[in-house]
């Protein structure tokens, strides 16, 4: 991609989570013309310190007029740079009339920024995933069905005629995290190792007895000790555990339905494996395309709202 020198875009996309900022230089017909990245998350800034970070990011892009920046994710939250309400389900992902105009002292730009989603019971709520969720349906016209987003908080999301009528979230991709690095575990699974078969096998267990898996995760550390469990073997199980847990407890979600994973290749394979061994045959989207597909759905919305 172009490295950002004579770039004129119609407009930028920008995903700002909690830990790192990603910005894409869009033109018009929705190509991407160059992408920046940088590690200044919205956990490392203050209110004050938005527009410089987004400054150093996407400077070069920036001519004399003035460029539109849609952005979604954590930037919108209430410790992000401008909160932006979030919308209560059910509803369409995105909707151009609740974005939220972010204050800025460069005339260079005007920051436009998706809200979140919530829903009441059981309480539950998003932000980013949302505009992933619009560029699913844009790229897959006409879905009815279920989406799920894996990552550190899985989304579970039912989507009929357009809208997210319901969703649910597994923390386990941070469960894994923390017990993989910080827990007694973590002494047996060093490395960046895989192990199909153990990864089938913990999900086999979890999604067969859920309740027992207190006592499955600490089994992995007594292997370690007295029957040589590897540390591939062993991270492979784990995931398959936390992965095979979440299945269990979402099945209402994806029994018998149509599943699109949203998201990392890697987790999403994960993911698709475990569903295959459940009969789920669900296909894959990348979380990349579909905020950019999601995003750029609400520029035009907003234009033809102009």
């Amino acid at each position: 991609m172009n490295d950002g020198s004579q770039i004129e875009p119609a407009w930028i996309a920008v995903d700002w989570g909690t830990s790192n900022l990603r910005a894409w230089a869009m033109a018009a017909d929705g190509n991407v013309l160059a992408e920046a990245t940088s590690d200044e998350g919205m956990a490392k800034l203050t209110h004050v310190e938005f527009e410089p970070a987004l400054l150093r990011l996407i400077a070069p892009w920036l001519g004399k007029g003035q460029t539109l920046v849609a952005a979604c994710g954590m930037v919108g939250s209430r410790q992000g740079w401008c909160e932006a309400p979030y919308r209560a389900v059910p509803c369409t992902p995105l909707d151009p009339a609740a974005q939220v105009t972010a204050p800025s002292t460069d005339p260079r730009i005007l920051i436009r920024i998706a809200p979140g989603l919530k829903q009441t019971a059981p309480a539950d709520v998003m932000r980013g995933e949302e505009t992933q969720i619009a560029g699913a349906l844009r790229l897959l016209p006409g879905y009815d069905g279920v989406l799920c987003l894996p990552g550190t908080h899985s989304k579970w999301a039912q989507i009929s005629a357009g809208e997210v009528v319901s969703f649910q979230t597994f923390m386990t991709g941070e469960m894994f995290a923390l017990l993989s690095e910080t827990s007694v575990l973590r002494h047996g699974m060093q490395g960046e190792g895989w192990d199909d078969a153990a990864f089938d096998l913990g999900v086999s267990d979890a999604i067969s007895r859920p309740d027992r898996i207190g006592a499955r995760l600490f089994s992995l550390r007594a292997e370690g000790l007295i029957s040589g469990l590897g540390p591939a073997s062993a991270r492979s199980r784990l995931s398959g555990l936390l992965i095979g847990t979440e299945l269990a407890a979402s099945r209402p979600y994806w029994l018998g339905q149509r599943i699109t994973l949203i998201g990392a290749a890697k987790l999403s394979a994960a993911y698709a494996r475990a569903l295959s061994a459940q009969g789920i045959d669900a296909q894959h989207l990348s979380a990349t395309d579909c905020t950019l597909a999601g995003l750029a759905s609400l520029v035009s919305q907003t234009e033809i709202a102009r």
